[in-house]
């Protein structure tokens, strides 16, 4: 399977889509997704990635894979118009356009699977590249695949990739099936591997920026998609795309410096939300907390989620930044903070028995269990005063964490938002506020809360300047 499918963007037919789904979660479609990438970018094509739903870690990797950044595509936390919008916007100038979706193909928050991948492709109007995990099964394959086929009909499933496939002749005898009971084409089929590319955590896939052979490990997938995947086939089962260039308004403003802590603690951050602290006037300044002495002159500072339980150590030993940090807060610097920011600007965390000091700009002692303690799509009502939401603002976002709150002498009813869908710090409320701090366990997303970039910014100005008038 060595034939060339780069095209260009240029030619007759343009960029091309496709949706890859699974029947549900942990079916492989990461794996095919991020190897189909790396594949075809490694030929040489410009491919555009995109995930779907609140997700960090694969979007981390499909933008590994692909060489710039992976952007996310939620129907939930973003209007129809907003994620259409940004879905043509950046797909201008792409050979190859893939999406990995979530879950299981019709998988959604209700009955009707409203939110869906299912869902999303049809609004995007890309056909579906269905994985499905062959263990244990032959002939039932088929029948799954003709039950997807059939339970849409919006829907185009144009292709199948068999996953975890056994011997020779059981990959023969599902491939065979598929094709005469369904009559849609498998396009590969990966077989069953002891090596586990992507390891796992208690988060799901180890994130591309701890995983200490990245690289490696995307050679492997581009190579297992050469080898077992028909990518010669691949152009003929997509969509054709037309872009719309995206008009980058950037503020004029007076530009104002925010810190991003970005490292092996501190990694979930979406691309978009990057952009629009740009465009509202931000310049960003890329913060190690593991490494840097103190922090940086800087007008506000963004500290994202990720894994601090991973690096609870080194944070903790690293005194001289979580000092001049304590210290630049008290001077008022505005710091919006998420979930794993949020456990950051705590007092400690008890990881595996032993307790790590860590910023104590709040009095909250956190641990780590074992299964998850919040996971899903969040509603809040912002109803108290915060430096960067005005009161009754109303935010979509979504908590996924293994951290609990084990002690805080706090009132609930002094949070700054209330629940209405969703877990929260304490009590259905969220949001710890500290002089210009606000630290929450929701994440949320630029273009479902277009009010978050310009509050962050705005309240970065006006620390500058009150710091200007002395």
């Amino acid at each position: 399977m060595t034939e060339s499918v780069k095209g260009s963007s240029s030619d007759a037919q343009g960029c091309r889509g496709i949706v890859v789904a699974g029947l549900s979660g942990g079916a492989g479609k990461s794996v095919v997704s991020v190897a189909i990438v790396a594949a075809l970018a490694g030929r040489g094509a410009k491919v555009v990635p995109f995930k779907k739903g609140p997700d960090y870690i694969d979007a981390g990797w499909l933008g590994l894979a692909a060489g710039r950044p992976c952007c996310n595509l939620d129907p939930y936390l973003m209007t129809r118009e907003v994620m259409v919008g940004s879905f043509r916007s950046r797909i201008c100038g792409a050979d190859y356009v893939i999406v990995e979706g979530n879950r299981g193909l019709f998988d959604g928050v209700d009955l009707e699977g409203s939110f869906s991948t299912a869902e999303l492709a049809i609004t995007l109007h890309l056909p579906v590249l269905l994985v499905v995990d062959c263990t244990k099964a032959t002939r039932t394959v088929a029948a799954l695949v003709a039950g997807c086929r059939d339970f849409e009909p919006r829907l185009e499933i144009r292709g199948v990739v068999l996953n975890r496939v056994g011997t020779g002749r059981h990959e023969d005898i599902v491939r065979r099936a598929v094709e005469h009971y369904t009559g849609i084409p498998v396009i590969g089929a990966l077989p069953r591997s002891a090596e586990d590319v992507f390891p796992q955590r208690h988060l799901g896939i180890t994130p591309g920026p701890e995983h200490d052979r990245a690289g490696q490990a995307l050679a492997t997938l581009a190579a297992r998609a050469e080898k077992y995947l028909d990518l010669a086939r691949l152009p003929g089962i997509m969509a054709g795309l037309s872009c719309s260039p995206r008009k980058t308004v950037v503020s004029d403003r007076q530009k104002v410096r925010i810190g991003v802590i970005r490292d092996a603690a501190f990694q979930f951050y979406y691309q978009e939300n990057l952009e629009a602290l740009v465009a509202e006037g931000a310049e960003l300044v890329e913060i190690n907390a593991l490494t840097a002495t103190e922090l940086p002159a800087v007008d506000g500072l963004y500290v994202g989620g990720g894994f601090p339980e991973t690096s609870a150590g080194e944070l903790a030993a690293n005194e001289s930044f979580l000092a001049s940090l304590k210290e630049r807060i008290e001077r008022g610097v505005p710091v919006y903070a998420e979930c794993g920011g949020l456990i950051y600007l705590g007092r400690d965390m008890e990881v595996g028995g032993q307790k790590y000091r860590l910023a104590d700009i709040f009095p909250v002692s956190f641990s780590l269990k074992r299964k998850p303690q919040a996971h899903g799509y969040t509603t809040l009502l912002v109803t108290a005063d915060n430096p960067f939401y005005p009161l009754g603002t109303r935010i979509k976002g979504h908590e996924f964490r293994y951290s609990r709150v084990e002690e805080w002498p706090g009132d609930p009813d002094m949070l700054a938002l209330s629940m209405e869908r969703g877990v929260g710090f304490a009590d259905r409320r969220d949001g710890l506020v500290y002089k210009n701090v606000l630290a929450i366990y929701t994440h949320i997303h630029a273009l479902g809360t277009p009010q978050w970039a310009a509050g962050m910014v705005g309240a970065a100005r006006r620390y500058r300047a009150a710091q200007a008038c002395g």
